[in-house]
């Protein structure tokens, strides 16, 4: 069997320089800065980023959330589990962003109101034509066997990696967020266990497939987490 390809884990230099030129360049820098730093910061799936609501992510007063709970309808294993919005560049992005939403009215009340004024159940990270993104239906087999129907937003994730083609990271993907979360978790703890519950994976086996193991990295990603 041909070997599979895997996305490439990002060290801090590379995800830094993937952010600054992703904000020289971009046409919507405070959206796609987010949508990165979710997949790197809170190990999100692309799809999952796209399908996130205002309500998802901020309580009615308008405090953002700290535990993002993923519904089971947005992920691709069709079950729920929580991110956790704790990095303070995160934190930062979403704040940029929001603040970006509203100073140009984009899914906006009438006035001010609850959430900032912004709809709730509106997507929070929207298209280049002032709606949420496309989904594409797709299905899988879960463990049980059971057919699955779920979304896809494969244009997002085609305009992720454009961003790291853009800043020179060769092997870089839409993967490359969520695969780095793993193992900066994983060298910061130690523990495969964590790794998978954050990934919302059911087996350790499927979460080793995502971390890279190599020693070197593993050492550079610690020192990088304290």
């Amino acid at each position: 069997m041909p070997e599979i390809t895997r996305a490439k884990t990002l060290h801090q230099g590379q995800f830094t320089r993937l952010i600054k030129i992703t904000q020289a360049t971009s046409r919507y820098p405070e959206r796609d800065v987010l949508v990165l730093m979710l997949g790197h910061h809170c190990g999100m799936r692309i799809t999952e980023i796209s399908r996130l609501t205002v309500a998802d992510v901020m309580h009615a007063s308008g405090k953002l959330r700290s535990e993002i709970s993923l519904r089971e309808a947005i992920t691709k294993g069709c079950r729920q589990r929580c991110a956790y919005l704790a990095s303070k560049p995160a934190i930062q992005a979403l704040e940029t962003y929001l603040m970006y939403r509203i100073e140009r009215g984009i899914g906006t009340l009438f006035g001010p109101g609850p959430y900032r004024g912004l709809l709730p159940q509106q997507p929070l990270i929207y298209s280049s034509r002032g709606d949420g993104m496309s989904q594409n239906t797709k299905r899988r087999v879960l463990e049980t066997g059971e057919q699955r129907d779920y979304k896809a937003c494969d244009s997002l994730q085609a305009h992720v990696t454009r961003l790291y083609q853009r800043a020179g990271i060769k092997g870089g993907s839409s993967h490359s967020g969520r695969r780095s979360f793993a193992s900066k978790v994983l060298a910061t703890t130690g523990d495969m266990e964590t790794v998978a519950h954050l990934l919302g994976h059911s087996s350790i086996d499927c979460s080793q497939r995502y971390v890279d193991v190599n020693k070197e990295t593993l050492c550079s990603m610690f020192a990088d987490a304290v």
